[in-house]
């Protein structure tokens, strides 16, 4: 399967389990999960690309990297991501998201670290696969400043069966990624 077509595949369920998205369900109980159209390439920067696409929340546009180094190296893992994402409809503007490839476990937390600057993340895990996003969301912005001017972003957690993953994404090209983003979605 293609990267744009597995990617689509990927956001349609984070979309599903996003803090946002999970919110607003809370309110309407038989809401279905966004539809999310096939991903437009807004460019390709460095280590980053952005996208763009339409969901029944209206457009989404996200700048994403996958990591440049993963430990343990050996396991099998589904793909993994960070991911950052402006959501006119829903009034969100650069929601950081890890997607490990694999579902947390339950009460352990996650962390992401550029240089000196560290926050912790909280996990949420649908039947198949685990997401993880900002636990204080007075955190997010700083993050997303110290991303723009760092060089390197390192992913820790921990797997539902107990194996504690690194995974290090070069923060190269991020800047030009989100530019690309937040100018596709007006933001």
């Amino acid at each position: 399967m293609p990267f744009a077509a597995r990617f689509a595949l990927a956001l349609s369920i984070v979309v599903a389990v996003s803090p946002a998205f999970a919110a607003r369900r809370a309110v309407h109980k038989a809401a279905p999960a966004p539809a999310v159209e096939q991903p437009t390439l807004l460019g390709v920067s460095k280590a980053w690309t952005a996208y763009q696409a339409n969901s029944m929340d209206g457009k989404v546009c996200y700048a994403l990297s996958k990591p440049t180094d993963v430990l343990p190296k050996k396991g099998a893992r589904d793909p993994i991501y960070v991911i950052i994402s402006v959501w006119p409809g829903r009034n969100v503007k650069d929601e950081l998201q890890i997607v490990p490839g694999y579902q947390y476990k339950e009460g352990e937390p996650v962390f992401a670290q550029v240089g000196n600057r560290k926050i912790e993340f909280f996990s949420r895990n649908d039947p198949t696969s685990g997401a993880a996003w900002v636990k204080d969301v007075a955190d997010e912005d700083a993050m997303v400043r110290a991303m723009r001017s760092g060089s390197t972003l390192t992913v820790t957690g921990t797997s539902k069966k107990g194996t504690r993953t690194t995974d290090t994404y070069s923060l190269s090209g991020i800047a030009t990624a989100l530019s690309r983003a937040h100018d596709a979605c007006g933001k």
